[in-house]
């Protein structure tokens, strides 16, 4: 990769922050387009294991953009693409915590966080299908994808389970070959 190479890559994480409301798994969908669709630098199978080793390993949620800078470019790729995420959610996070403490009943407060809910959701039921594509495209998997979605989305919903154990549910039913 080229200097400019990497000055886009850092340029456009960077760009990606800001909008990461609910963490940067939310951003997925304009990852993909960037990484695969735009650039080349990572085929749909690259991108999509990239995201489900990260998930799958211990950690924080965020090691995934590390991935797939390290699939992109290697360590030099990790290093960009994490402080592209990282930084202006870092320094907008430590800013807005601190006016948040200080302001806490303010109603405009209270008003943001309450609408911010229904775009959290929807951007993180996009990425969530986008993920689940390349499975639902496999006559194999289809059906196995499906009711994987439908089971934790009803436990979802429906009951207290962490997501930590149908993360793990359904990488045993990926290992056993049932998904």
């Amino acid at each position: 990769m080229s200097w400019d190479d990497y000055l886009r890559l850092f340029l456009h994480f960077l760009a990606l922050s800001p909008m990461s409301i609910g963490g940067a798994i939310t951003t997925v969908p304009e990852m993909h387009r960037f990484l695969v669709d735009r650039t080349g630098w990572l085929t749909e199978t690259e991108f999509t294991t990239s995201i489900a080793l990260a998930q799958a390993a211990p950690g924080p949620n965020i090691l995934f953009v590390a991935v797939l800078g390290w699939h992109v470019a290697g360590l030099p790729g990790a290093l960009t693409t994490m402080a592209g995420i990282m930084l202006p959610s870092t320094l907008l996070t430590l800013s807005a915590t601190r006016w948040a403490r200080a302001n806490r009943q303010h109603l405009a407060l209270r008003s943001f966080s309450a609408g911010m809910m229904p775009l959290t959701l929807g951007l993180i039921i996009a990425t969530g299908w986008l993920l689940a594509l390349p499975f639902l495209r496999v006559d194999d998997h289809r059906l196995g994808t499906l009711a994987l979605i439908a089971v934790t989305v009803l436990l979802t919903v429906k009951s207290r389970l962490s997501l930590v154990w149908m993360v793990l549910g359904g990488g045993v039913l990926g290992a056993l070959g049932l998904v």
